[in-house]
Formats: C-alpha cells, structure tokens, sequence
C-alpha cells in the first residue's frame, strides 16, 4: 500500500464515490492502471493544533495499517479526510465505521466523468 502526496491525487480523489461517520470522511476513485492501493490523509486547519491535527492523522494512519487488506480494493486511491471527533472517539469504534464506510463506498455506482455543459462552454468563450 503506497501514500498518495501530490496534491493533484487528493484532487482527483474528492471527486470520486465519499462516505462519512463521525471522526473521518473516506472518499475512494477507482484508477484505470494496475497500481497499488494508494492512502493519503488530510486534516483541516479548523480542527486544531498543529499537535491535534499531527494526533488525528497518526491515529487515522494507525486504522489503515490495522484494517484488513480485504477491505479495499485494488487499483483504488483512497483519502481519510479528519475530523475533529477523531481525536477522543474510541478506536475500536473508529476501525469499525471505517470497515463500515468502506462497504457502503463499494456499493455506490461509480461517478460518470464531468463534462462541461453547453452552457458553461458558451459563457467560458470571449469574444476576440
């Protein structure tokens, strides 16, 4: 299972099929190539600290590495997107709504790719 880091990934990822609880969003994409797995992690300003948000991401970090590798699929990239809640929520039950959240990912139909419609095309033109 590798890391995703570039910022384009986490992009491309927030587009895909999300699922939510109380401590985390998971948000998945399915890739068309015949890579590994791919996790990254993110944790927003707004819930705390520096130190609070380096706690969120270790224990999120810490579920991916404790959940069986049946949970998810391969050629995925996934993103755990911390809440606030992660810091005091009990870890078991934190593993669970993970494993939870990854089974009602793999029953949404996968998202068709956005086009831009007519309208957006006809108000993005200038006029030379």
């Amino acid at each position: 299972m590798d890391r995703l880091r570039q910022r384009a990934d986490f992009l491309a990822v927030a587009n895909g099929a999300r699922a939510s609880s109380a401590a985390f969003v998971v948000q998945s994409l399915d890739r068309s190539d015949d890579g590994p797995i791919r996790v990254g992690f993110t944790v927003t300003k707004k819930n705390g600290t520096a130190t609070e948000r380096n706690r969120i991401r270790r224990r999120l970090r810490e579920l991916v590495k404790r959940l069986e590798a049946m949970a998810m699929r391969p050629h995925t990239d996934y993103v755990l997107v911390g809440r606030r809640a992660a810091l005091h929520s009990d870890f078991a039950s934190m593993l669970d709504d993970l494993r939870a959240a990854l089974r009602r990912i793999d029953r949404q139909p996968p998202k068709a790719p956005s086009r831009p419609t007519a309208s957006r095309q006809a108000t993005s033109r200038q006029p030379n």
